[in-house]
């Protein structure tokens, strides 16, 4: 989202200064200057200073991250990495194909998660362990990052992906719950709206995990003034990442080298945030096509669901954080009063990637969601009371 996207761009400006400034350290020490001593001769002088400066310089320009994760977090007691699980590929809509992952025990529900954009499956690691011991989860690829593929030209549309995620819920034997956070929340309320067939019948319960219900320029941190930006910046900025996708691919490897991805995605986490946490998030956002991701950036300015809200039948678990800046609290708020059986539950301390720093809370609160689906008066008519953990 654009708080930190246009940190991300600018950090990579910053890293790549320091890579320049390297270089130009270097070769200053290497032409050095020629010297007339007393006697008229002439020799090269090198000032040694300008090589250790290149040096340190260019050390920090691909070694940097590590220094940079023990400044801006705190160690891990359980690290989270992009590991893959034994997966296939589902043929999904328009030619795209669906890269999915299912653990857990046999049951139902089925869990299916739905990962934040420029994220890809491998961030619902922390979930599916606490999950998959109590649940069969199904943690899938958005079409166009991590090994998904996207099909058809608008193949990286919240539409696109909504279809998608309705051919997975189909694919599914008995009742599933959708869970989905950022982009993933998006993504559910966009099946309520295109398939509201599918809400009381596969779909018994869906969890929305800091989301929000309309255009994400509407209910960020400085909403007017990201509106402002959106056709003078933002647009041109993302079409031209579309156009010179290498060379922001480029741009944003060596940023994550030097630490700086870190400096700029480290405002999308809290208190809590652990340096596995922070490398984790940093690494996907770095690792899918910048392109892809300025797609999905530009798909998100035309939506909005805003008004098939008072129309989800099912039981809706609504979880936001009390410093999200990317999806502010309201945000989910609002989702909780217009849902009629919906129940918010906020989580103190948390950022947008609340569902990481504090995966003990969210996995917490959606187990006991998916446990209550099963009780008949768990969700009175109208329920939108907020607990604070």
């Amino acid at each position: 989202m654009p708080p930190i996207i246009l940190l991300v761009y600018l950090f990579n400006l910053v890293s790549l200064a320091v890579l320049a400034a390297a270089g130009w350290f270097g070769w200053s020490w290497y032409q050095g200057q020629i010297v007339a001593d007393l006697e008229g001769t002439l020799s090269l002088v090198r000032q040694d200073w300008q090589l250790w400066t290149a040096l340190a310089l260019l050390g920090w320009s691909f070694l940097g991250r590590f220094v940079v994760l023990r400044l801006l977090a705190r160690g891990d007691t359980v690290a989270t990495r992009p590991v893959r699980a034994d997966g296939r590929t589902v043929d999904g809509v328009d030619g795209a194909s669906l890269y999915v992952e299912s653990v857990g025990v046999p049951g139902a529900p089925t869990l299916i998660l739905t990962h934040g954009w420029g994220m890809d499956s491998t961030i619902w690691n922390y979930a599916k362990a606490a999950l998959g011991r109590r649940y069969p989860v199904m943690a899938w690829d958005l079409p166009g990052v991590g090994r998904s593929k996207a099909g058809a030209p608008n193949g990286v549309s919240l539409s696109a992906f909504a279809a998608n995620l309705r051919t997975l819920i189909l694919s599914v034997d008995g009742p599933v719950v959708l869970v989905g956070h950022s982009i993933g929340g998006m993504t559910i309320q966009t099946v309520a709206r295109d398939y509201p067939e599918l809400l009381g019948g596969k779909v018994i319960g869906a969890v929305l995990v800091n989301t929000t219900h309309i255009n994400p320029l509407r209910t960020i941190v400085f909403s007017p003034l990201a509106q402002a930006l959106r056709i003078p910046l933002l647009i041109p900025l993302f079409r031209l990442t579309m156009l010179l996708q290498p060379l922001a691919w480029l741009m944003g490897w060596q940023s994550y080298l030097s630490g700086m991805a870190h400096v700029a995605n480290r405002i999308g986490f809290g208190r809590f945030v652990t340096r596995s946490q922070l490398d984790h998030t940093t690494l996907l956002a770095i690792r899918n096509p910048p392109g892809v991701l300025a797609r999905g950036n530009l798909a998100m300015f035309e939506w909005d669901a805003t008004a098939a809200l008072p129309t989800i039948p099912i039981p809706v678990l609504v979880l936001g954080g009390t410093v999200d800046i990317v999806t502010k609290l309201e945000a989910s708020q609002t989702i909780a009063r217009l849902i009629p059986h919906a129940r918010l539950e906020v989580v103190e301390g948390v950022n947008h990637m609340g569902f990481l720093e504090r995966a003990d809370l969210y996995n917490a609160a959606i187990a006991e969601f998916a446990d209550d689906l099963a009780k008949p008066d768990a969700y009175p008519a109208q329920t939108a009371a907020a607990s604070v953990h």
